[in-house]
């Protein structure tokens, strides 16, 4: 018992040497900068999504402290199946001081860096010619909470819009926004806006918009680029899933 309070004691009034001792609200600026990172690493290599933000609560910090942990991410669909070379591009691509490397792991190939401040980075295929670049805190302590960063509405906006029209689907009154910080600085950002609606026949209409050179063309996936801007639409049974996000500067 005695031990279990001078651990709470110390997770609560040391400086901070360990993970555990920098809660969500510290934490999630790391994250979210991580982010804005593995994206301009990505560059043009495939379309972007800022997946949404997850926190997961009831990991265990010590006997006596519950904690959580966020993760946030980057889904990339590319041209080809070539994952690896993907993930290897972005491991290249990421600062120096975060160690990236691309390994061949049990469960597949992986990509592992450091982002700082205890923020792990990781890079895994997500099926065929798609890949998953997450960055999540570990288990901390909530403190005030996580507090996902806002940006302005950009081009994204537009694309989706588009991309709406095109199927015949309403406009969406509240697109869902995800955003992140981008590493150029100068308060720029990449944002990500999300409707859904009903699924078509066919996402054969689209093909106009991407000007007849997708990015990733199946019958559950239509994909493409038009400039910094990347349009990502999935069929998932009777639903169909529209995300368009505007990608940072070089």
């Amino acid at each position: 018992m005695l031990l279990g309070v001078l651990v709470w004691v110390s997770v609560r009034d040391d400086p901070p040497t360990v993970r555990e001792q920098r809660d969500l609200a510290q934490a999630g600026p790391v994250v979210d900068r991580a982010v804005g990172e593995l994206l301009a690493a990505v560059g043009d290599a495939g379309a972007v999504v800022l997946t949404p933000e997850r926190v997961t609560r009831g990991c265990r910090i010590t006997p006596m402290e519950d904690g959580a942990v966020l993760e946030r991410g980057v889904a990339v669909d590319l041209a080809g199946d070539d994952v690896r070379g993907l993930l290897e591009r972005v491991a290249a691509r990421l600062p120096a001081d975060w160690w990236a490397r691309v390994r061949a792991t049990d469960e597949g190939v992986r990509l592992r860096a450091d982002a700082g401040g205890f923020v792990a980075v990781e890079g895994r295929p997500a099926g065929p010619g798609r890949a998953l670049l997450t960055a999540d805190t570990g288990c901390r302590p909530v403190g005030a909470g996580y507090r996902p960063p806002t940006a302005a509405p950009g081009p994204e906006g537009a694309a989706l819009a588009a991309a709406l029209r095109a199927l015949g689907l309403p406009a969406a009154p509240q697109p869902t926004p995800s955003a992140a910080p981008c590493p150029a600085g100068g308060g720029t950002n990449t944002r990500t806006v999300r409707a859904t609606g009903p699924a078509p026949a066919t996402l054969a209409a689209l093909a106009p918009l991407a000007g007849g050179s997708p990015v990733r063309e199946t019958p559950e996936v239509y994909a493409w680029r038009s400039g910094p801007v990347s349009v990502v639409v999935e069929r998932a049974g009777d639903e169909v899933r529209l995300a368009a996000s505007a990608g940072c500067p070089a």
